[in-house]
């Protein structure tokens, strides 16, 4: 049997970038893969055999009722992938409250509201097979400085500590948490950023230039990561704030000559 066959996963903001990279990874390996957009039309297109949910993360009610379709198509749910999450850029002068309260009602209360509503499932799932899995997506914003990214940060670094706090809440019940930490991602929201700049080529080499591997981070890498984080090869893997940023938070090399 394949890595991850039997085993049912949800993966929020799937229809593109990351998360799609993510779903079709997950479904490839053998998992019956739920993607769950506010627009789910790349999913549908994807190859692989994925299904998808019109879910919005910031709706409650619609949230509970994704997550319960799901688990009654499957017979219940082992793996949630927190991925839905919005951009912003700007100093902390320049966004107003409206769009502090939006980006973190994305980005973190909308990872509190599914993990909610998938508790009793993943519960249920670690009681029958031993484990169950939580992979959030947090960024190199949370713990590196990066220019006009203050609110963006200011939620990754949220996301970062309620990963802590629901692995260790939820260790004893066999559900392990994690995160994965990309770098700068060549992704439709860094590409919609890079078109905005004045000079997007310039923008781009910048970017590629601050992470050590001198590129941007593939959404397949960071896919990668999020697999095994889910992984039922994981089990001892549970707190753990996995970077993959092009060595950008752990490598100091000396300007080239």
């Amino acid at each position: 049997m394949s890595e991850f066959g039997g085993r049912t996963a949800v993966v929020t903001g799937g229809a593109s970038g990351i998360g799609l990279a993510t779903a079709r990874l997950l479904a490839a390996r053998g998992a019956r893969v739920t993607v769950l957009d506010r627009d789910i039309s790349g999913a549908t297109r994807a190859a692989g055999g994925l299904r998808a949910v019109r879910a919005d993360v910031t709706d409650d009610a619609g949230v509970r009722s994704a997550i319960a379709e799901v688990a009654a198509a499957f017979g219940g749910l082992d793996i949630l992938v927190n991925n839905a999450g919005i951009g912003a850029a700007g100093t902390v002068e320049d966004n107003e409250d409206d769009e502090w309260r939006l980006v973190f009602d994305v980005n973190v209360f909308g990872m509190a509201r599914v993990a909610r509503a998938a508790l009793p499932q993943l519960r249920e799932a670690a009681r029958h097979r031993g484990q169950a899995a939580i992979v959030n997506t947090c960024s190199i914003a949370a713990t590196a400085g990066l220019p006009r990214r203050a609110l963006y940060a200011a939620t990754k670094g949220a996301v970062l500590a309620l990963t802590l706090a629901m692995a260790a809440d939820h260790v004893s019940e066999g559900i392990r948490v994690n995160c994965v930490a990309p770098g700068t991602a060549d992704t439709p929201w860094v590409a919609r950023l890079l078109d905005a700049a004045p000079d997007p080529a310039a923008e781009r080499a910048a970017l590629a230039a601050r992470q050590p591997i001198g590129r941007l981070v593939s959404a397949e890498e960071v896919a990668a990561a999020i697999a095994y984080l889910a992984s039922p090869l994981a089990s001892a893997t549970t707190g753990t704030i996995l970077a993959v940023d092009g060595g950008m938070s752990g490598l100091r090399l000396r300007p080239p000559r």
